[in-house]
Formats: C-alpha cells, sequence, structure tokens
C-alpha cells in the first residue's frame, strides 16, 4: 500500500532537485536560448484535434526565463485543460560549463521523476492513483511530474525541430477484448445513437473478436494529439528523436552544429507515408497483431 507520506515525499525530492537546478542554470547563463510559445488549451477544446497550431519563437532573455519557468509548470490552472497538457519547446545551449555537473544534475531530477512515477503505478487503479495523488498534492498533473528533461552532450550534426503523431499502444488477449466489448454493450446512449442501435453494433464487433483463434494477438492502436519532437542527427542513419514537452540542453557543443526552429503546425490531409490500419473494431483502434 502506498501511503501519502510516500507520495509526498517523492514529489519534494523531485521539487527540491529542480529548484535547485533552475537555481544553477541561472548562475551558468547560457549561450543561446530558443523558446517556442504554444497557445494554451480550453478545457472545451480538449477532446478536439488541432488543424492548426501556431508557434511564436522567443530568443534570448524572455526565452531563458520561459525555458526555467517551465520546469515548474506541473499544476492544473482554472479553465485550462489537464488531460492536454502544455508543451514547453525550446532549446538552451550551455557552454564552457561543467559537463560533469549538469549532467549529474540532470541524472538525479530524471531518476526521482521515475521513481515518483513508480510509486504512483504501484496503486493498483486509475481512480485511487488519482485520489491518492491529488490527497497528497493538490491541483498536480502528475503526467507533467513525469517528464524528463532530455540533453545532449556529444556534438550532433544537426538539432531540430518537428510535429509528430504518435500512437498510444495496448497489447491485449481476446478474452480481455471480450470483456471490454460487453462492458462498452451497457453504455447508455453512447454517440447520440439509441440504446437497441448501440448494442447491434457491439454485437457485431463481439462477433468478429470471438471469430479470431484463441492465441490470437491484439493491439489497441490509438492516434494521440500531435506534439512537438526534437530531432537530433549525427548520419542519415545514427539520428534519434525525443519529446519537445520540456526544452532541449545542448551542454559545450562544437560550433558547426546547425540548429532548426518549430514552425507552425498544419494538418495534412494525406501523407505519403501514412499507413491505412485495417482495424477489427475501428471503435476502439483494436487491430490483429501480425505473427
Amino acid at each position: 500500500m502506498v501511503s501519502k507520506l510516500q507520495i509526498r515525499s517523492h514529489f519534494d525530492l523531485i521539487n527540491d532537485l529542480t529548484h535547485l537546478f533552475v537555481d544553477e542554470l541561472k548562475q551558468l547563463g547560457y549561450q543561446r536560448a530558443d523558446y517556442y510559445c504554444l497557445p494554451d488549451v480550453d478545457l472545451k477544446d480538449e477532446k478536439k484535434s488541432p488543424n492548426y497550431i501556431p508557434v511564436e519563437k522567443v530568443s534570448n532573455d524572455e526565452a531563458h526565463k520561459a525555458i526555467l519557468n517551465s520546469y515548474a509548470d506541473i499544476y492544473k490552472k482554472p479553465n485550462l485543460s489537464s488531460r492536454v497538457l502544455k508543451r514547453h519547446p525550446g532549446l538552451l545551449i550551455l557552454q564552457d560549463v561543467d559537463q560533469l555537473k549538469v549532467k549529474a544534475r540532470i541524472a538525479q531530477i530524471n531518476k526521482a521523476k521515475s521513481d515518483f512515477k513508480q510509486c504512483i503505478l504501484g496503486i493498483d487503479n486509475n481512480d485511487a492513483r488519482f485520489e491518492a495523488v491529488h490527497n497528497a498534492i493538490p491541483n498536480l498533473i502528475t503526467l507533467a511530474a513525469y517528464r524528463k528533461i532530455h540533453f545532449e552532450t556529444a556534438s550532433p550534426y544537426s538539432v531540430r525541430f518537428t510535429w509528430m503523431h504518435k500512437h498510444s499502444t495496448k497489447t491485449l488477449s481476446k478474452k480481455l477484448a471480450l470483456e471490454m466489448l460487453a462492458k462498452s454493450a451497457s453504455y447508455s446512449n453512447p454517440r447520440m445513437i439509441d440504446q437497441q442501435t448501440w448494442q447491434t453494433l457491439v454485437a457485431q464487433e463481439q462477433s468478429r473478436v470471438a471469430s479470431l483463434g484463441d492465441k490470437e494477438k491484439l493491439r489497441i492502436r490509438r492516434p494521440t494529439r500531435v506534439s512537438p519532437q526534437v530531432n537530433i542527427r549525427y548520419t542519415a542513419k545514427n539520428r534519434y528523436h525525443v519529446s519537445a514537452a520540456l526544452p532541449f540542453i545542448m551542454i559545450n557543443p562544437t560550433a558547426d552544429v546547425k540548429f532548426g526552429t518549430l514552425g507552425d503546425y498544419q494538418k495534412v490531409d494525406s501523407h505519403p507515408r501514412k499507413r491505412e490500419y485495417d482495424f477489427l473494431v475501428d471503435r476502439l483502434y483494436l487491430e490483429q497483431v501480425d505473427n
């Protein structure tokens, strides 16, 4: 059983280390600071998928201040969505600093965040987790507190920003999928259709899943809201990307590293590399997994 004291203790460590880190960054100064301001998401818009997201770039001292403030943005704000988390894409370049010391501090914070997450996940179900966390730390946005600080100490060819559509995936058995469908059959007036039509629809979905073999592998592949990412490239094959939910930190890079910017997001109706999914149950984004 996870206690309120344990939750609070883990969280206080994150808080203390983050405040230390921010104070240290103030003392270190910066060579370059860019921050990309994204619009807030109102409660009424949290379920909408945006077709366009404007980006406002700020630099130097204004950006540096926004970057430092971003690490403490973990609490719910009035009338703003706590489901669609505020992202803080940015770039902070530290030059001529003690690389080992900065890395050690970031590693401490990221480990504290990971430990806090494991503590929360030790609570049995979502409702109990929500109750326990908000009892211990009112108005905390738990997922925001989990966010790791990403950084690089080597000097890649380029560091650029982009927008990415990702998927939330969950594997499950045929039995679990049927249990999920059985629960949804009892929902009242979903999708604003009458109950009989709804139950007929669910029965058809149950029939499709029931026809599968018992050892068939299934997966829910649900699209998530578009989000900013950082692409770090060394060569065409040696590259990786990380979330830009928090500013990306470059520590002592060489002068020849190329840095990009984050442009406005504009939804593209069709993409040449877009994969067409053949879902077993479209409503749940449920698909069979190829063996």
